[in-house]
């Protein structure tokens, strides 16, 4: 297991995020919703601790934990004073190898989940957003983290524990420690922690989705509609991200973007529309969105699709001087915050660690910003096609995709 540490000197805080390889494209096929059970499960005892046992030590350490899932790893973060490290990686040590998963959890957390999956009817947006991540990413990398009623309801706690055997493996899994820490002797820790464990988690392979590129209209009966939209892009570890992402704050970057611009202020069409570039290390995407009325949803997606195709053409859309500062000084700024949240910086190392194969250091981000120039970016969008375009809208009326 790669293990990451950069010491952060001025802090007195150390975060840790411990990747592990069992998110909701490992769930089994007749399982979905698994992951999501096992991030609240989790959490309830752990080795001779139960549930209350296990929150009370974490809590007289001070810690500030959480489990995520995302498609390819359940992540745990936990954040503490750093001279609390020693004393909380013995406890971290056992949430991931011995995890006690009690019958008497088993239920309580199924209809947490199922709960969570019926609030999917009131939230239109969020529903279109998850039936557009199942339409165009590759299969299994398309599944929502929330599963379904008949895969929820097929899991019992023997199969809890037997997934949770098979995945949660140190080769797989990916651990970074940023803070006020000292890499000899927490790796000198973890050695003697970890010394059981051994295996390899399962792989999985990225498949084609047969319906990415599809036009997909979901009737709902409000006075809203809500339009998204998905394109590729590079993948993460593509030299070629770092223009994607600067494409992508010029046309959601703020108030002065593109689509802020067009789509909202000039015509008033929406009450809401972004963009947002997400890349992981086989597959890249650009997502826009839009939230606007029944009356005024054709127009929007016009403008919309209008705009995101412009930016590629270099005779009406070409970036301009202004808007590559306002990007370029804007991803600067989110580098200086990142870099002064312990937090922030163990989960880029270990993404990173998991995307490229490698972690970046914060001199390493900033100067692959700052090498960038006005005419790197103009020349790959004179190269940039939207490619395979899935468009999801959600609302009383279907709309037309525009030619």
């Amino acid at each position: 297991m790669p293990l990451i540490i950069e010491h952060i000197p001025g802090v007195r805080s150390a975060a840790l995020c411990w990747l592990i390889p069992i998110g909701c494209a490992h769930d089994p096929a007749d399982k979905l919703g698994m992951a999501s059970m096992l991030a609240e499960l989790v959490l309830r005892g752990a080795g001779s601790r139960d549930s209350r046992q296990a929150a009370d030590a974490l809590d007289a350490l001070g810690l500030v934990r959480s489990v995520d899932v995302g498609p390819v790893y359940l992540r745990i973060s936990a954040t503490m004073i750093a001279d609390q490290l020693p004393a909380a990686l013995p406890l971290l040590a056992d949430i991931v190898l011995r995890p006690r998963f009690d019958a008497e959890h088993i239920e309580p957390t199924r209809e947490l989940q199922l709960q969570a999956l019926a609030g999917l009817k009131d939230n239109p947006q969020e529903r279109a957003g998850v039936l557009l991540s199942r339409l165009h990413n590759p299969a299994p990398f398309n599944r929502s983290s929330l599963g379904t009623e008949e895969g929820l309801r097929a899991i019992s706690r023997d199969v809890v524990i037997s997934h949770w055997q098979r995945n949660v493996r140190p080769v797989g899994s990916i651990l970074s420690i940023a803070g006020d820490v000292h890499a000899d002797t927490v790796a000198a820790q973890l050695n003697t922690l970890l010394a059981s464990w051994s295996g390899s988690a399962p792989v999985i392979s990225a498949a084609p989705n047969p319906a990415a590129g599809s036009h997909h209209h979901e009737h709902d009966e409000s006075n809203q509609t809500h339009i998204f939209l998905a394109h590729n892009a590079p993948a993460e570890p593509d030299p070629r991200s770092i223009l994607e992402k600067i494409t992508a704050a010029v046309l959601s970057g703020g108030s002065s973007s593109r689509l802020f611009t067009e789509v909202r202020e000039k015509r008033g069409l929406c009450y809401a529309v972004s963009a947002m570039y997400g890349a992981d290390k086989l597959f890249g995407r650009l997502i826009a969105y839009v939230g606007t009325t029944p009356e005024r949803a054709q127009q929007s997606l016009d403008v919309l699709m209008s705009e995101l195709r412009r930016v590629n053409s270099p005779d009406t859309g070409a970036v301009t001087q202004e808007e590559f500062d306002h990007a370029i000084i804007g991803y600067r700024s989110r580098l200086v915050f990142s870099g002064e949240s312990t937090g922030a910086r163990a989960v880029q190392l270990a993404m990173d660690q998991h995307r490229l194969g490698r972690p970046r250091s914060l001199d390493e981000l900033k100067r692959q910003v700052e090498s960038i120039t006005l005419n790197d970016v103009n020349a790959y969008l004179r190269s940039r096609t939207l490619g395979t375009t899935t468009l999801v809208t959600l609302g009383p009326k279907p709309l037309t995709f525009p030619a």
